[in-house]
């Protein structure tokens, strides 16, 4: 993962997210430190063992409400922000009064 860190102590990643095989790789990680099986895992988070695979292994195609839920299960969530931006101040400032 571009950008990644690892969490507190306990080597899990987190951050920046740029493909599904990197949500993939993230999902994994999170399942298997919990020692939990894909069986397990999905009946826990209320989608099915193929889901979790499918996720698990970078599909592309996933129902990202799914997902959301999978995230969700493990703990986790998504922020969006934008990519490098940032405010910059106009070229030329507004008149306090236009009269």
């Amino acid at each position: 993962m571009q950008g990644s860190v690892m969490g507190q102590g306990n080597n899990l990643p987190y951050g920046n997210i740029s493909s599904a095989e990197e949500i993939g790789r993230l999902v994994r990680a999170h399942r298997k430190a919990q020692a939990a099986t894909q069986g397990e895992f999905a009946s826990l988070c209320g989608v099915g063992t193929r889901f979790i695979s499918d996720l698990e292994n970078g599909k592309p195609t996933m129902e990202l409400a799914k997902v959301l839920q999978v995230l969700q299960c493990l703990g986790l969530e998504i922020s969006i922000q934008p990519r490098g931006w940032r405010r910059s101040e106009p070229a030329i400032s507004p008149k306090a009064d236009d009269q």
